[in-house]
């Protein structure tokens, strides 16, 4: 952090600013379980290969592609977002934090904007973070539906931000590709353990304590 004069961070935040990835992993695979192993094992794997996707458009995927079935009607949509919160609010509200994450948001957010930009809902990712009392840090927290690219978008126009001089912290392609749509700089976190879905020339971490030093 001591090496870049950071105009402002976007962060992700399930499995940036919490440990929460996993969650919504099972929470799927619970979702579609009725429907035979077979079925939740694809769903997994979309799922963890399209990270930082609205669940919405992960639910009118599974429906179409893999359960060969009619469009989701507005309230079989609506019906699968409630079970789904059901499954994750609360969890992630308990989730532990990605180390170092609190501590840097704390520390930066005296002195530059922050924001979060994820594909969560925005209403229920505004419940979440105000539960785990991180509401006063940021300076806007954004969510689905709106794409990736278009909040990190609105974000540097409303707040007249030089993209150069903004960071966006992900874990997902959707965040890299929403950064690079956007012409902002892009840092990787990778879970320890799990593969890296990033170009050969990203910059990753395996958590957030290292940007503390």
């Amino acid at each position: 952090m001591n090496k870049h004069d950071w105009q402002a961070i976007i962060f992700d935040f399930d499995g940036v600013i919490v440990e929460s990835g996993k969650i919504k992993t099972q929470a799927f695979a619970e979702l579609y379980r009725p429907y035979g192993d077979d079925i939740v094992a694809q769903v997994v794997q979309f799922h963890t290969q399209n990270g930082g996707m609205s669940r919405y458009h992960k639910f009118r995927h599974f429906q179409e592609h893999f359960l060969h079935q009619p469009p989701l009607t507005e309230a079989e949509e609506k019906q699968l977002d409630i079970r789904f919160s059901e499954l994750v609010v609360e969890a992630v509200i308990a989730a532990e934090p990605v180390p170092g994450a609190i501590e840097l948001i704390q520390r930066q957010s005296g002195k530059i904007p922050l924001f979060v930009a994820s594909g969560t809902p925005e209403s229920e990712l505004k419940v979440i973070v105000e539960r785990r009392g991180l509401t006063p840090y940021f300076t806007k927290v954004r969510g689905a539906p709106a794409l990736k690219k278009t909040i990190i978008a609105e974000i540097l126009s409303a707040y007249s931000l030089a993209p150069e001089s903004v960071l966006m912290i992900g874990d997902a392609m959707a965040d890299y590709e929403g950064a690079q749509a956007n012409h902002t700089a892009f840092l990787g976190r990778v879970f320890p353990g799990d593969l890296n879905p990033f170009p050969v020339d990203v910059k990753i971490v395996p958590d957030l304590r290292g940007l503390l030093i």
